[in-house]
């Protein structure tokens, strides 16, 4: 036991809570924040994805970069894991394997894939109960859609 945990009170445990929309944008955010850098490529990527997606289109450009904002703090504060944890314990199902394919596809608009991206993907569709079979297709499909 630390010093702390006999104060009354202890140390304020931070509880990172999201909403199923800010869920969806925090994995796409780690995608990008995987390989400890964030590409022009990959900065365009998260911006366009969202601002397509159904989930968004009612988000206001101010509203939409106070989310993110919000979550880099958040990122940048408390770290990887702890935006990781929330994420997926907010993310509805019906979007599990949307944002598995949105964080491969941001993975992938730099054209290379590191160590560290490959081993988030990997967390990533165990975390999110996506069968195997299924992260293949999508990383298959990706991989096509980003050739070009």
């Amino acid at each position: 036991m630390g010093l702390f945990d006999k104060i009354a009170g202890g140390r304020k445990q931070t509880q990172t809570t999201l909403g199923p929309a800010e869920a969806f944008a925090a994995i796409a955010l780690i995608a990008v924040a995987a390989d400890g850098y964030m590409t022009d490529s990959e900065a365009q990527a998260i911006s366009t994805t969202l601002s397509r997606m159904q989930l968004f289109r009612s988000y206001p450009a101010d509203v939409m970069r106070k989310m993110i904002d919000r979550l880099l703090g958040i990122l940048q504060r408390e770290g990887i894991e702890v935006l990781f944890n929330a994420a997926i314990t907010t993310l509805p199902d019906e979007l599990k394997e949307t944002s598995f394919a949105v964080a491969t596809d941001i993975v992938l608009a730099d054209g290379e894939v590191t160590e560290e991206e490959e081993k988030l993907l990997n967390d990533l569709y165990r975390a999110l109960e996506i069968s195997e079979e299924n992260a293949v297709k999508i990383i298959d499909v990706m991989l096509i859609k980003n050739k070009g």
